[in-house]
């Protein structure tokens, strides 16, 4: 097992890490709107969702790897009502590659962001 961390995205806020690789597989953590210096992204859904996915690309790439080797995301949206405008930026980082994914609304997220995203990836062989 190893330790994903990069300078590139903002850093863990609590006991965890940024991603985990085992076996070929990148697991990354929720990743939230935040600069790699850890300011919060001001702005709608379009602004937050944009900055999550800079952030799973820098963890992804630190893995050795890439967006286009992602099989699964889980998104954690705290109004689906913005689920249209999330697809559209979801959609733009990720192109003509559609990996599985799942989206719930959730009450509350970390710092109060509106969009948290994590991901699972394959290392490119």
């Amino acid at each position: 097992m190893e330790y994903v961390k990069t300078e590139q995205a903002p850093q863990a806020i609590g006991p965890y890490s940024q991603a985990v690789k085992v076996n070929g597989v990148v697991y990354t953590s929720g990743a939230i709107p935040l600069t790699a210096a850890g300011e919060l992204v001001e702005g709608g859904i379009v602004e937050q969702t944009n900055q999550v996915l800079v952030n799973l690309r820098k963890i992804l790439e630190e893995a050795g790897t890439s967006m286009e080797q992602v099989i699964k995301t889980t998104v954690f949206i705290q109004d689906m009502n913005e689920f249209a405008a999330l697809n559209e930026v979801y959609a733009e980082h990720f192109g003509d590659h559609k990996p599985a994914r799942s989206t719930v609304e959730v009450a509350r997220l970390p710092k109060d962001v509106r969009v948290e995203i994590e991901a699972v990836a394959i290392c490119k062989s």
